[in-house]
């Protein structure tokens, strides 16, 4: 998998304050997601005519 784009210590640190545990490929499988993500956004973005990404393309 290439590079995460999430900071798995703060992953880990929002797990275990919810009072849960942390397999170790939690970080890389919620990485993909925010991966996903943030290309659907770029697509909406794109698919109104801009080149900035808002929260509303979310």
């Amino acid at each position: 998998m290439g590079d995460l784009l999430v900071v798995g210590s703060k992953v880990k640190e929002a797990v275990k304050g919810a009072g849960c545990n942390m397999a170790g490929n939690f970080p890389e499988a919620l990485s993909g997601t925010v991966g996903g993500l943030v290309s659907k956004a770029c697509e909406r973005a794109k698919a109104n005519g801009r080149k900035t990404v808002r929260p509303e393309d979310l």
